[in-house]
């Protein structure tokens, strides 16, 4: 059989009354959720049950309840599915770590709250947004960010998606300003991403600095499968190199579409995308053509795949 590979998805797979059913339908999970909102000190549970949409949304409080989804689905599912490497895109990485047992529940979850807290400040500080642009080759949206750059404001391609799908993260105004170069280019569709701020440029580089030193005063484990993560579009295992690359992204393009074609260029041709939602598979098939895809979000689906 060939390898299979765990996908955790970022920002924008949220949704108002996101693991309710798991908690209704498996105890582990209403202890595992009961246990962050005491780490966090708030109510992530309300926040994810009942919005609203807008406060979900929220970077500081959208990261936190991805990675509880995702690390919830995890615990549900490490006994039974046997897999060889994991990815996660952006805040996605953090569940890929806990997966593979690089953290702990209680270290990823603080990590990743820390992370919300100062994207979301460093967007305050320096107003940024993200553009997703479709339909123009990644040399050509590289290129084109490359001409905009004026030595006073930021753009920059910050997530490869899929062949033909790049995000583009830069100064808020100056960004919107530019937004129909893109379309003078040749892009089928230019929209605005509804963030809090520009992620994965050097506008983050403030947030950095704080997470650098947490991530250096947090336990890290070898990894016990290959993480692929998002700045390398590499394999790693050892923790001094997780740390790095963990780092790096906050300010480094997500080379999504690069780590897809490295699994698969290690014969990996089984996905599964655990977490809400189904982006990361809608991205997997634009990219990939051979290989099996499949989700875990619900509890009906979670039941279905540990029966099969």
């Amino acid at each position: 059989m060939n390898p299979e590979a765990l996908l955790f998805a970022g920002q924008g797979s949220q949704y108002v009354g996101m693991m309710r059913d798991l908690t209704a339908g498996f105890p582990a999970a209403q202890e595992r959720l009961q246990r962050a909102d005491d780490i966090l000190g708030f109510a992530l549970s309300d926040i994810c049950f009942d919005g609203p949409e807008e406060r979900l949304k929220e970077t500081r409080y959208t990261q936190p309840a991805l990675f509880v989804h995702e690390a919830i689905l995890v615990d549900q599912l490490r006994e039974r599915l046997s897999f060889s490497a994991v990815a996660g895109h952006s805040l996605g990485e953090y569940s890929a770590l806990y997966a593979a047992g690089v953290l702990d529940f209680e270290a990823a979850l603080r990590l990743v709250r820390l992370r919300g807290d100062l994207m979301f400040r460093a967007g305050e500080d320096a107003p940024g947004t993200m553009l997703a642009v479709l339909g123009l080759p990644d040399e050509k949206v590289i290129g084109l960010c490359e001409e905009l750059q004026d030595g006073e404001h930021v753009i920059v391609a910050a997530n490869f998606n899929a062949p033909g799908q790049v995000v583009v993260s830069g100064s808020a105004d100056y960004l919107r300003d530019k937004q129909e170069k893109f379309k003078e280019a040749g892009a089928r569709r230019v929209m605005e991403v509804k963030v809090s701020g520009a992620f994965h440029s050097p506008l983050m580089e403030s947030a950095r600095k704080t997470l650098a030193s947490a991530i250096d005063n947090t336990a890290f484990n070898d990894a016990a499968v290959d993480v692929y993560c998002n700045s390398r579009a590499a394999a790693l295992r050892s923790a001094s190199d997780l740390r790095e690359a963990l780092v790096e992204q906050l300010v480094s393009p997500v080379l999504w579409t690069q780590s897809l074609n490295a699994m698969h260029a290690a014969g990996i041709r089984s996905f599964v995308e655990i977490g809400p939602g189904k982006i990361l598979q809608g991205m997997l098939k634009r990219t990939l053509t051979d290989v099996e895809i499949s989700g875990v979000d619900t509890a009906e689906q979670l039941n279905s795949f540990r029966q099969a």
